[in-house]
């Protein structure tokens, strides 16, 4: 938002230095990303008066003229009278004018920001010329070059800057800081806010809240209609008659400059003349072409909600097809003229030709309005306004006063003003107590102190008692609740006086987030056995899913993906790291183990506690793979469990592994083998917590994965029902070696592997010595049988354990085992 310091002091007294506004702006208002001096651009130039124009001797298209400075400008050749003389080559130079006149050594504007031109006396055509006369493109008023500028007002030798308000300094607010506060994005707003900030108090135009009264003298008809109030909440328009549009003058030129709009005719300057003062886009369209494009003799407005196949040429040449039925559209007969509070229609662009005009001052609902521009891809000023939700209560009050600005300006006859709108909510009167706010703020502001801070950017205050009940003015859609009110006294007092004190709060440790803590642990115990964490977006392609097998029914879609790629928040994570997989190995890292431990979302799982709200499923994720030129012994199966069990091992749980039956149907699990996993359950109860195997077929030729390839998925809330992380797993190294043996067992080849280790585990349950399980090697001879190899380790705290008890131990494990599964030891 640019804003222009001259045009501020026509609504308030600013007595403070640039830099000191330029601080308090900063700390108070929103943050300063620059600020231009535009006096230096426009320095050395005057207003002069062409005395004399006669044609140039020596070229058909130049004059000779002789201009009268008042003898401002020092050091330049001047005749007998005191004139000096120019050579011009303007169609439009003439005796009498008024000019600005660019002496020897000034600049011309339009190259000051690039490289600066000086001028200088020089013959052309044998004739001296001292500097130039201006036109607009020169003084980077416009991008009109077809003449010189006519000043309508001033005197020779006045200054030009000062006279056109062109000696100001912009100050540049960043529009981010203006998010919620559409007001400041007028002129008028930025000067209320500066009044407020440096304790002055504030008043707003009449014409600005209460309509004018305008003649309506127009015989030229025009409706208008309005059938989606919710996102027009209003819609206002006004036939305007015999309007002559030409270019606008330079007092206008030079406001909508300073403001960096470039300016195109009277009409279309005056909309953006107002939409830059008060922050309200208005719109015109030309009577005539509307008439012509619906094919009746009067013209009609309609804002109506765009179908299949509407079609409409911008104002920027682009053609849009729509093919979305929720963008607001401006149609005459049904025909469509504009994008609602974006951008009008090409075939109905007001240009040197248009005689009667419709005036169009709407409201729209800001959440339409960024929907439209992300969709379509405009970015306009009436977006960057629209969206920030805009007050529909001044909009006829804006129509009425801009017309008076096209009466004076390009002439014309007003007709009726039309006003379609639903209900219009007036605001509502927040109550607060001064207590509250002082205890937010750490002040002791008294009542009447908050009341004037209010006022005086005219907010309505009352005392009741202990309370202010305030009122906003209509423009402050933002101030709904208590808090609104006690950040608005903090702002306009000042943060930077509020007391420099920090807070008092108990220290006593807070409780401890066993959430948090587990994900800590699972994260130390993961990484230290050699895991590498990936940290992945909670969204997916749906292709992804489809691949792995996952219904995308069951996935929630983002109606405004950041993304192609990102459509779907993601039922598991195992499809994330799987899609890693390939693209690592061909960067070369052969061997890989990832893990993540991250949020799903699955619509069988909505949120009891929030109505339509996902719940965020907290889960665990490892997957190992080895590139398939590398010798692998086993089946990746076994390499996941290690970490699982590895991991089991440290949080202090005891897992249980039950071969699936079936394909599962939840959707953790539609990755993985069935006939190549394995449930995982918590010991001793019937809290299934995840899946762990290897990977179907088809996922692993679609996704390229290797062929030793495993890991496993947990729900980390399944876990925590079981687990507290205030637990130690700290135990003492024992003083006594551990014994490690080897034992084979011959079984039925069906017999799964979980039973084989669940019933080891089984038989040396009640010994006192601590044992570990691990697998060495699996052997099928033949399909009836297979040999399974453990390796045990025992370890005593009290004694050195002896090769005999060992033995005992393992004959202990052979006989119970072979009671219950029918095994021999080999």
């Amino acid at each position: 938002m640019k804003v222009s310091i001259n045009w501020l002091k026509e609504f308030v007294d600013i007595d403070l230095p640039v830099d000191e506004l330029v601080k308090k702006i900063g700390a108070q208002l929103g943050a300063v990303e620059e600020v231009v001096d535009l006096s230096k651009k426009y320095q050395g130039i005057v207003v002069a008066k062409v005395i004399t124009c006669e044609k140039h001797p020596n070229a058909d298209k130049l004059s000779l003229c002789k201009i009268d400075d008042g003898k401002a400008v020092k050091d330049v050749e001047r005749d007998k009278d005191g004139l000096v003389q120019v050579v011009c080559g303007a169609p439009n130079v003439r005796a009498g004018m008024l000019v600005a006149w660019l002496p020897p050594g000034s600049s011309v504007p339009a190259s000051y920001d690039k490289e600066p031109f000086v001028l200088e006396a020089r013959e052309l055509r044998g004739k001296v010329s001292n500097g130039m006369l201006a036109s607009a493109s020169e003084l980077a008023l416009s991008d009109d070059h077809s003449g010189i500028v006519e000043l309508s007002f001033g005197e020779p030798g006045e200054d030009f800057a000062k006279l056109t308000g062109l000696d100001d300094q912009i100050i540049d607010i960043e529009n981010k800081m203006f998010t919620h506060r559409p007001d400041c994005f007028g002129i008028l707003g930025v000067a209320r806010e500066i009044a407020g900030i440096t304790g002055k108090q504030f008043q707003t135009p009449v014409w600005y809240t209460e309509p004018e009264n305008v003649t309506e003298d127009s015989s030229l008809e025009l409706s208008i209609e309005n059938s989606i109030t919710s996102l027009v909440p209003r819609f206002t328009a006004r036939v305007i008659e015999g309007v002559d549009v030409k270019a606008s003058p330079v007092w206008m030129q030079s406001y909508l400059t300073r403001a960096g709009i470039r300016p195109i005719n009277n009409i279309v300057d005056i909309t953006n003349y107002v939409m830059v003062l008060t922050g309200q886009p208005l719109h015109a369209y030309d009577y005539d072409k509307l008439c012509k494009i619906a094919k009746t003799d009067t013209a009609h407005l309609e804002a109506r909600l765009s179908k299949k196949g509407d079609k409409l040429t911008l104002l920027n040449g682009r053609k849009i097809t729509f093919d979305d039925t929720d963008t607001v559209l401006i149609t005459s007969n049904d025909v469509p003229v504009g994008v609602g509070g974006v951008m009008g229609g090409a075939d109905t662009e007001v240009d040197e030709n248009t005689k009667n005009i419709v005036l169009e001052c709407a409201n729209f609902d800001m959440y339409s309005i960024r929907r439209t521009s992300m969709r379509h891809g405009l970015f306009t000023d009436a977006v960057t306004r629209f969206n920030k939700g805009q007050s529909p209560h001044v909009n006829l009050a804006i129509l009425q006063k801009t017309t008076g600005w096209v009466d004076t300006l390009a002439g014309g006859k007003a007709g009726k003003a039309h006003d379609k709108h639903g209900k219009l909510q007036r605001p509502i009167a927040v109550h607060v107590e001064a207590d509250f706010v002082n205890s937010r703020l750490g002040l002791r502001l008294t009542k009447q102190q908050m009341v004037q801070l209010l006022k005086n950017v005219e907010f309505e205050v009352r005392i009741n008692g202990p309370h202010l009940a305030v009122t906003p003015p209509l423009w402050r859609t933002d101030i709904q609740i208590a808090e609104d009110i006690v950040e608005e006294i903090g702002r306009l007092h000042g943060f930077d006086n509020l007391p420099l004190e920090l807070p008092k709060r108990s220290i006593e440790p807070v409780p401890d987030n066993q959430t948090l803590s587990l994900k800590q642990t699972i994260r130390r115990t993961l990484s230290a056995a050699g895991a590498n964490e990936l940290y992945l977006y909670s969204f997916v392609h749906g292709d992804l899913l489809d691949t792995a097998g996952q219904d995308t029914k069951k996935a929630y879609r983002l109606s405004n993906a950041i993304s192609p790629e990102l459509q779907y928040y993601r039922l598991s994570l195992t499809p994330s790291l799987l899609d890693k997989i390939h693209a690592n190995i061909k960067a070369g890292y052969e061997e890989l183990v990832m893990y993540e431990i991250g949020k799903t979302h699955n619509k069988d799982h909505p949120d009891p506690s929030e109505k339509n709200l996902p719940k965020e499923l907290q889960k665990i994720a490892l997957v190992v793979a080895t590139d398939d030129k590398q010798k692998n012994i086993g089946a990746g199966y076994f390499h996941a469990r290690r970490y699982l069990d590895y991991l089991a091992e440290k949080l202090q749980i005891t897992l249980t592994y039950q071969p699936l039956s079936k394909d599962p149907s939840y959707q953790t699990a539609k990755p993985f083998d069935y006939t190549r996993s394995a449930e995982v359950s918590i010991a001793g109860t019937n809290i299934v917590i995840g899946i762990i195997g290897e990977y179907k077929p088809h996922i692993r030729r679609k996704l390229k994965l290797p062929k030793y390839c495993a890991g496993f998925e947990l729900s980390i809330e399944k876990i925590l029902d079981t687990h507290t992380s205030t637990q130690s797993n700290y135990r003492q190294l024992s003083k006594f070696p551990s014994v490690s043996q080897d034992i084979s067992l011959r079984s039925e080849a069906d017999i799964p592997f979980s039973v084989l280790d669940t019933t080891i585990r089984e038989a040396l349950a009640d010994i006192p010595e601590e044992f570990t399980v691990v697998p060495l090697d699996i052997y099928h001879p033949d399909d009836m049988y297979k040999h399974t190899t453990f390796r045990i380790t025992f370890t005593s705290q009290e004694r050195t354990l002896t090769d005999a008890h060992v033995s005992g131990l393992l004959d202990t494990i052979d006989k119970y085992v072979a009671k219950k599964l029918k095994t021999t030891r080999v």
